[in-house]
Parts: C-alpha cells; structure tokens; sequence
C-alpha cells in the first residue's frame, strides 16, 4: 500500500500543515495557563513573579503544615465524596427510570433534571441559597452536600443514560423468569454492564463538588470552607505562592481524575468488543 503523504497535492499538504499549526496554538492556549503556574509553586521567593529567583518546596510545605489549607483540603474530600455516593445513587434511579419511560413528556423532565448543567452556576446557587435558607440547611456540611448533589447528579444520569442506550432488557426479563427478585436482577445483571458508566458518572460527579466555588460562597459557613474557597480568599485578601501550590495539587486531581475515566472508557470498549 503506498504512502498517504506521497499522494496530496499541493493544496492538501498546505491544508494539513495549517490544521496541524492551528491545533498546536489551540493546545498552547489552553494549556499555557496551567504551564506558567506550575514553575510558580516551586519559587523560593514570596512573589508570584518571574524569572523565579531560585527553587524550593517551601510553599507546598506551608500548604501541608498550615492548619486552615489543610482544614479546606479535608471539606473538600469530606463533602465531594458524600455529594458523589449521594448522586450516585439518585442519578442511577433517575437514569433507569427514565431508561423504562415511555412517554412524550420525557424530553422535557430530562430537560428539567440536566438543567443544573446548563443554567449558570450563579443562578443555582442564589436559587439553593433561598431555598436551603429558610429551613436552615446554610452554613451546614449537610447543605452543602444536598447542594453539590443537585449539581453532580445530571452527570451520572447522562453517562449511567448512555450505556443504558445499549443495554438489552431481554437480559433483565430472563432474570425475573428465572425467578430473580428485582433487586438481584439489578445487583447481578444490570450493575455490572452499566458500572463503567457509573464509575464515569462518579468521576464527573466529584470533580465537579471538588472543584466548584459558586455555590461554597453563597451557602458555606466558616467551618465548611473548601479548597477552591480558600484559594479564592488568598486571592482576595492576600496573594501567597501558596495558592499556587494548591492549584498544582488541584490540577494533579483533576489529571488523575481524567486518566482514570480514560482507562475506564477503553476498559469498556475492550468488553464491548469482546462481547461483540
């Protein structure tokens, strides 16, 4: 088979060095950000300027040994997991009940569900704040947790939704003929072929808590200040290499966050071709 390259004309070669040049600028632009505030969390001076006058770990020391990032940094474990068990199981319900529902009105109540999504986070979190207010739900880990829930819940139902598209239900109706108990049909049928996309739900779903601020600002108490709401004080108040000392470890999460739904979605591709 000859060589694809040998084959262009003129014109297509031109086309592709332009695509490749405009890919590569678009990387550079989107990750550059993320680039410049690495080299800043190993200065050694207590300016966030460069050329960096030397290399040193003191900031990420100051992160592990100051009691208040520390205090933010177990928030946000505490409340981003909980908000994902939680929305894990609310999004899976959801994702199957709307799986089975046969109905006009279904676009529009997924609509209604996937809208924490698309309304602005601003807009949510002034609507969570009146209406966790009243019944005393701010300033609370539990209101926080409820809050983060209503916002990482549409994305277990959109991946949990997409790999039921493929789900054959012959699969569930053999198991109750067989004598299996809805609940065992589920735990031993149905569970194991949708866990990928319950694993990548569960990814988006704490990494969206992990990192949100919006809501933290509205309706967080000085007890349940969180990682990104301490970083934006810093910012706020006190411009400390810290803070990027925090955003590198931010950063590093959300990469191994992305890695792992990686190697989750290759890990279904692979059953699904070998099922096939």
């Amino acid at each position: 088979m000859s060589d694809n390259s040998t084959l262009r004309t003129p014109s297509q070669r031109i086309a592709w060095t332009a695509t490749i040049i405009i890919s590569t600028l678009v990387f550079i632009f989107l990750i550059a950000p993320i680039l410049a505030i690495m080299p800043l969390s190993f200065s050694s001076g207590s300016y966030l300027t460069y050329p960096l006058p030397g290399l040193s770990l003191r900031w990420y020391d100051d992160f592990i040994n100051s009691p208040r990032w520390m205090n933010s940094l177990k928030n946000s474990m505490i409340i981003g997991v909980a908000s994902t068990l939680l929305s894990m199981v609310l999004g899976t319900l959801a994702a199957l009940g709307l799986a089975q529902w046969k109905s006009r009105f279904k676009p529009l109540v997924l609509a209604f569900v996937l809208s924490p999504v698309v309304v602005p986070g601003v807009i949510t979190a002034v609507g969570l704040y009146f209406f966790f207010a009243p019944i005393g739900l701010t300033g609370s880990y539990l209101g926080l947790i409820l809050a983060h829930t209503a916002l990482a819940t549409p994305f277990v139902v959109i991946t949990v939704g997409a790999t039921l598209q493929s789900f054959d239900t012959n699969l569930a109706r053999a198991a109750a003929s067989l004598g299996a108990s809805p609940l065992d049909a589920f735990r031993r049928v149905i569970l194991p072929l949708i866990l990928p996309g319950l694993a990548s739900g569960a990814l988006f779903a704490f990494a969206t808590s992990f990192d949100e601020v919006v809501i933290v600002l509205f309706m967080a108490g000085p007890e349940q200040r969180t990682l990104p709401r301490e970083m934006f004080s810093g910012i706020r108040e006190n411009i400390s290499p810290t803070i990027t000392a925090a955003a590198v470890i931010l950063t590093t999460v959300s990469v191994i966050l992305l890695a792992t739904l990686e190697g989750l979605r290759r890990r279904n591709e692979r059953l699904k071709g070998s099922s096939a």
